[in-house]
């Protein structure tokens, strides 16, 4: 199994003083790699790293990433997006942002998880989704962990931590 080699490569010694998972989260972590084939805790271990669980306030970062797993708008909508270049922020119409239809237009992360027409980055069930699907078109699910975490944030500590937090929930399953 991909979890047992991964932690024999590395990880935290001590995942006693990791904080746990919320357990509301798990089945929508469990259903999202059931739907995209990217490890569950990896998906909870970004959702620490990026807002604590949800408990960041608000959920929107300096640089313009938005929601519990915070996507910038054009990462979620798609980088195709007239308005998007830099680092993602764009000028993207708030109910553009969440329209399936546009975000598969722009080739876009969004998803809408839970059935209610919209991909709302803002959404838990629709980030984790997202999120999923990020990783797994970055590598995730073929088990290249540090190329997809990369991609999802270009930091080494990013990588580090994501990973530190994914050793220790695949550890204390």
């Amino acid at each position: 199994m991909i979890y047992a080699a991964l932690h024999q490569q590395g990880g935290p010694t001590n995942t006693a003083i990791e904080p746990s998972i919320p357990k509301e989260f798990i089945p929508i972590y469990q259903a999202a790699e059931k739907e995209y084939g990217v490890p569950w805790q990896l998906l909870a271990a970004h959702h620490r790293v990026e807002t604590k669980f949800s408990k960041m306030d608000p959920m929107i970062s300096p640089v313009g990433a938005e929601g519990p797993l915070q996507f910038m708008p054009c990462t979620f909508v798609g980088w195709s997006h007239p308005s998007c270049s830099g680092l993602g922020k764009g000028n993207i119409p708030e109910k553009d942002k969440v329209n399936p239809a546009v975000i598969k237009k722009y080739g876009g992360y969004g998803v809408d998880a839970n059935g209610d027409g919209k991909a709302d980055p803002f959404d838990v069930e629709d980030a984790i989704f997202s999120a999923a699907a990020y990783l797994r078109a970055h590598g995730a699910a073929d088990g290249q962990l540090n190329k997809a975490i990369y991609s999802y944030n270009h930091s080494e500590k990013y990588v580090e931590e994501v990973l530190h937090y994914f050793y220790a929930y695949t550890a204390n399953k």
